[in-house]
């Protein structure tokens, strides 16, 4: 097993708008306390083993500071907790491309965030087959 290290680099965003207008087209949707995820297996290797896209509405948050702080706060709550999904889609050789957005529109405190980045987590765990022995990441 090799060590993942907590960061969030370059090959782990989703930049490609091919694939994200896939994800959008025929990807899968579930729902969590405060994000919209739309996800599906990569039908093209990616450089890693989930990439990761954050988004915010402007139509709900108008300042794109507020925006900023928002993504910033997913990213961060992603790259802390990402450690299991990335083990389990390294033992199944599967490879993910996932878009999580924010529902509502009121600014969430790190720790809700970080809660339900959790949640997304356990949930694509449990989605890409593998059942959670533990319901705690950390």
């Amino acid at each position: 097993m090799t060590t993942i290290l907590e960061t969030f680099n370059k090959s782990e965003r989703l930049c490609s708008k091919k694939i994200i207008s896939g994800l959008f087209d025929s990807g899968f949707v579930f729902y969590s306390a405060l994000f919209k995820v739309v996800w599906e297996k990569s039908p093209v290797p990616l450089p890693a083993p989930a990439q990761v896209a954050f988004s915010v509405s402007k139509k709900g948050f108008r300042l794109a500071v507020t925006r900023n702080l928002i993504k910033r706060r997913m990213r961060e709550a992603y790259r802390k907790n990402k450690m299991i999904l990335y083990e389990h889609l390294a033992e199944a050789n599967i490879q993910i491309a996932m878009v999580v957005i924010l529902k509502g529109n009121k600014v969430p405190d790190y720790l809700t965030i970080e809660k339900s980045i959790i949640e997304i987590i356990n949930k694509l765990v449990f989605l890409t087959g593998q059942k959670l022995v533990d319901g705690s990441l950390k």
